[in-house]
């Protein structure tokens, strides 16, 4: 097993990104970047390039006179981000279908199998959050399309504080077990456009569920 060394920027990257997505960061909070390199025992350079990396990801936003703060929740943001989303990833999927070997799927079917013992354990949310990138990823692998992939992984990255919530409060992983599955089987038997229409809606509905739910946050507030 090799050992893979990080950079100090990549350490402060992950560290704040967790704190972003799991809460301990609040959206709108700001972001000080003389406070976070003395709480992370680093200098400021690899704080401003991590801040600026999350700002790419959509986790960050700088403004004038007020420097760094995390982005707000929004449902207008959810709209385009899960719609972009299902757009790129349907037609990845569609592409990558006829080409997807036996050992893409065989690997597609264990990631499902570790998705469902992630459940209940320790950061429950974190591996699962992961390993569904991977499951979704390893099932486009046959399109062979790089730009597509890497304006879909950076939309995922975007939109990945929202399906955490998803997860954590609106029942999400109960709903996304079974259409994952039935997704999988679609794609073993080639069926590419009912396999596109699941995914579609596999990704739409957790739209309209994250919207439901920030729509009867804001009411509460």
């Amino acid at each position: 097993m090799s050992i893979v060394f990080k950079t100090r920027t990549q350490l402060v990257v992950e560290t704040l990104r967790e704190k972003i997505l799991n809460g301990e960061i609040k959206a709108g909070q700001a972001l000080r970047q003389a406070a976070l390199a003395e709480e992370l025992n680093v200098s400021r350079i690899p704080v401003r390039e991590a801040l600026l990396q999350l700002e790419a990801e959509g986790l960050v936003s700088f403004e004038p006179h007020k420097g760094a703060t995390a982005t707000e929740l929004n449902v207008e943001q959810v709209d385009e981000l899960f719609e972009l989303r299902a757009m790129l990833e349907a037609n990845l999927l569609a592409d990558s279908i006829p080409n997807l070997s036996e050992e893409k799927l065989a690997e597609a079917t264990e990631l499902l199998s570790e998705l469902a013992q992630a459940l209940g354990k320790e950061n429950a949310v974190n591996t699962w959050s992961a390993l569904n990138s991977n499951y979704h990823n390893c099932l486009y692998s046959g399109a062979d399309r790089p730009q597509t992939q890497d304006l879909v992984n950076i939309l995922n990255k975007n939109s990945d504080r929202y399906i955490r919530m998803h997860l954590l409060w609106a029942g999400g992983i109960s709903k996304a077990e079974s259409e994952h599955n039935e997704l999988l089987t679609l794609c073993k038997a080639k069926e590419t456009e009912k396999a596109v229409a699941v995914l579609k809606q596999h990704i739409l509905g957790s739209r309209d569920e994250i919207k439901e739910f920030l729509i009867e946050r804001e009411k509460q507030q």
